[in-house]
């Protein structure tokens, strides 16, 4: 099968051939730092134009909130950064592992104990007092944007500046890749103009960028990561969610969380059936 061919060590394959030695001699900023930035960048300006600056989450309209998650979420947070990793891929700077999809044995268990840790402090903590379905249909809302987040902070960029520093041992790679996500994390607050709530919303967007980035870089899951950031994200932006949608909640709002999750299990399934991360015996 062709996807067989992919399941070894590529590196050594692309030194084989001149056309794929001339891709490899160009400069890592571009590969791993310049690219993954411009889609970043990218992201947060549709972000902001597609629901930021139309407050879409204080005014839930169906049609924008389906087209923001199609456009700015599954296309620009989604697809777009999985065709760059497959560039980092094809050149060995990352493996599977490294961007959170691992089997389905460790997700369960990663997703069991992380869901269980999250509604315990639901239980104690919840912005929408006893209403517990008020919080599963802001968590729902928020799903793709989570879903985005992850795949653009963690999974490409966090990725590709580890890859960039590596030659300076985990402790700096980890280091670096830690403070650049989050900072890129808590400046995504600006773009979405409904989470600006105040002097300290960049603050603590900063810090909630921290801790969902140990909370990476330790357990590299992305389907967990996603249940922390997703859950952060209510409670930091619980004043800017419309009442109304959380009473009776749309069809549109359902939809757009099935179609972010949907296309997250579809990547995974792609990578997982074209690569493969294999040990080398004597190899890091």
């Amino acid at each position: 099968m062709p996807g067989e061919q992919l399941k070894t060590e590529t590196r050594d394959t692309m030194e084989n051939t001149s056309g794929p030695q001339i891709m490899e001699s160009r400069s890592p900023v571009v590969r791993l730092l310049l690219i993954p930035f411009l889609v970043y960048c990218a992201w947060v300006l549709e972000s902001f134009l597609l629901e930021g600056n139309s407050h879409l989450f204080m005014n839930p309209e169906p049609l924008g909130l389906v087209v923001y998650t199609l456009v700015g979420c599954v296309l620009t947070g989604m697809i777009i950064p999985v065709v760059c990793i497959h560039k980092a891929f094809v050149t060995g700077a990352v493996n599977m592992y490294q961007i959170g999809f691992r089997s389905l044995r460790r997700t369960v268990l990663a997703c069991s104990v992380t869901g269980a840790l999250g509604y315990a402090v639901v239980v104690g903590m919840n912005p929408f007092g006893a209403d517990k379905l008020a919080f599963a249909y802001a968590f729902m809302l928020l799903l793709p944007t989570a879903i985005a987040s992850v795949m653009i902070c963690w999974v490409l960029i966090g990725t590709h500046v580890q890859a960039f520093v590596r030659g300076g041992g985990a402790l700096i790679s980890i280091s670096v890749g830690v403070v650049v996500t989050s900072l890129l994390f808590g400046m995504t607050s600006l773009a979405h103009g409904t989470f600006l709530q105040g002097q300290d919303t960049l603050f603590w967007s900063v810090c909630t960028g921290l801790m969902v980035s140990l909370f990476f870089f330790a357990v590299r899951d992305i389907y967990a990561t996603i249940i922390v950031v997703a859950e952060s994200t209510v409670f930091t932006a619980a004043s800017s969610v419309s009442p109304l949608i959380l009473d009776n909640p749309t069809p549109a709002l359902f939809f757009s969380a099935i179609l972010a999750g949907g296309a997250l299990f579809g990547i995974h399934w792609y990578l997982s059936r074209n690569y493969a991360t294999v040990v080398v015996p004597g190899k890091n």
